[in-house]
């Protein structure tokens, strides 16, 4: 048997942390098996939808890598892959079961429903509606459609017994059959609900595994129950726990907490994004961490999914993040980093490459460049304390002297570059009887204007190139000299 899994996300905004690891489980769920992974576009709740939520589903996937055999975009065999692009199926299903006696017409007005959370004791919603409708004799039903009178179809529960279903995840699940409700499966607008549509659709594209949140545990029940009405056989359902802000706090968007994109716009890589996500509710058979999407796909294992919830730790994914960047190949760092330098920059002689060198393996994120390299463009205001330190045993005296005699050395020089500088400089330190330090540090410190910089005194000098460089030193000695 083919796996086939499907991520059906409804276009009601952002693609949201636990959404996309949805995605990813569903998609490493096909892929290490050899199957497809389908996506669905899920639009019945046409109230909730936003304009250009879909492109963000599909920018997505695309540049996460998750590519779909099938759906809306690339076509297949089971489609049309959007449910508004569906719909004259669905009310001939729902109607299906009411002639087995598993559905019937709703046809109570919203005054009436809202009079049974009046009339509850509690005074709070009503667990479960009364089945007024369900008793209607068959004349009264079909007077009632004769007249276009509004209304919807309800699922009819069992009265006795439980339901049991198997879950990768949680294992068996039993529940008392009279504690559901007869929930709804089409709507007065003609539109198929939630749990209906994701049922028929399933059963119709062949879905053999379900992935979604454990929220949707309490439905699972019903959508069972739906799989047996119709002599259906149901799917294996894998329900993923809540990925946390805290111990306490779900991920939510209204709280400021980041989506897919936000991280992206941070400077996040999104190999160590989706990296990050796998780990997120996934244990592998070892202690690997760092994966790339191809990886993963051999990797994973179903039988590597936890029951508790994870935490979104940014602390590790900005490290993981860190790790991807060290290990990259320049040039596709370079490509990613340039953007940022020539926004920190502007149109500049300097030798942004290797600016990027000396960058590479100190960036957490990439958003990181502009702050690191901004006293390139411009010598930042600062005071000689830095040039104190206990370390490279250098105080203000040491500094002036070393900056003083460095300046005939580096203006004697007729070629300017990494070897040129750091032979005469190294050469002086000989002549001068100190420590490498005690030159270095308050060459970096007036080249710099920084505590601390990527690159040391002779990368800095270097990339400046040779007026720039004396130039700041000078404004160095200036300093040391008041």
């Amino acid at each position: 048997m083919e796996i086939r899994t499907r991520f059906a996300p409804s276009p009601t905004g952002y693609m949201h942390i636990g959404n996309l690891r949805t995605a990813l489980y569903e998609y490493l769920i096909a892929k290490s098996q050899g199957g497809k992974f389908i996506l669905r576009i899920e639009d019945t709740d046409q109230e909730r939808l936003v304009v250009g939520a879909t492109d963000i589903i599909y920018n997505t996937l695309k540049v996460t890598g998750l590519n779909h055999d099938e759906g809306p975009d690339v076509g297949g065999a089971f489609g049309p892959y959007v449910q508004s692009e569906r719909m004259g199926m669905y009310m001939d299903y729902a109607k299906e079961l009411v002639a087995k006696g598993e559905a019937y017409y709703c046809f109570c007005t919203k005054e009436r429903l809202e009079s049974l959370k009046e009339s509850n004791a509690e005074g709070a919603a009503f667990a479960k509606y009364d089945r007024h409708c369900y008793h209607l004799e068959k004349e009264e039903v079909e007077a009632k459609l004769a007249a276009k009178e509004p209304f919807v179809i309800r699922q009819k529960m069992p009265d006795e017994g439980t339901t049991t279903f198997q879950d990768v995840v949680y294992g068996e699940i039993t529940v008392e059959n009279k504690e559901l409700d007869d929930q709804i499966l089409m709507k007065a607008d003609g539109f198929p609900t939630y749990n209906f549509a994701n049922v028929v659709d399933d059963h119709l594209m062949e879905i053999t595994h379900v992935v979604r949140g454990s929220e949707y545990l309490s439905s699972t029940p019903k959508y069972s129950l739906l799989y047996q009405a119709f002599g259906w056989e149901a799917p294996v359902y894998v329900h993923l726990p809540a990925v946390m802000r805290d111990a306490q706090h779900k991920l939510s968007k209204r709280h400021g907490d980041k989506s897919f994109e936000d991280l992206v716009r941070e400077g996040y890589l999104v190999e160590a994004i989706v990296n990050y996500i796998a780990l997120l509710g996934w244990s592998p058979s070892d202690n690997t961490e760092i994966f790339t999407l191809k990886e993963l796909e051999e990797k994973f294992d179903i039988a590597g999914l936890s029951k508790s919830p994870s935490i979104f730790d940014i602390k590790k994914l900005t490290w993981m993040n860190g790790e991807y960047m060290k290990a990259m190949e320049f040039e596709k760092f370079y490509s990613l980093a340039e953007p940022k330098l020539n926004e920190a920059l502007g149109e500049t002689q300097l030798d942004c490459k290797k600016i990027a060198v000396l960058l590479q393996k100190r960036l957490e994120t990439l958003n990181d460049i502009p702050a690191l390299v901004a006293f390139f463009k411009e010598l930042p205001t600062y005071g000689t304390e830095l040039y104190t330190h206990k370390k490279m045993k250098t105080d203000d005296a040491i500094a002036l002297t070393s900056l003083k005699a460095v300046i005939p050395v580096l203006e004697g020089l007729t070629e300017w570059n990494e070897t040129t500088i750091h032979d005469s400089l190294i050469a002086l330190v000989g002549e001068m009887g100190i420590k490498n330090g005690q030159l270095l540090w308050p060459v970096r410190t007036a080249l710099s204007g920084e505590p601390t910089s990527p690159g040391g005194a002779i990368e800095l000098a270097d990339i400046l190139g040779k007026e720039e460089a004396m130039r700041r030193l000078q404004k160095g000695i200036e300093l040391l000299s008041k």
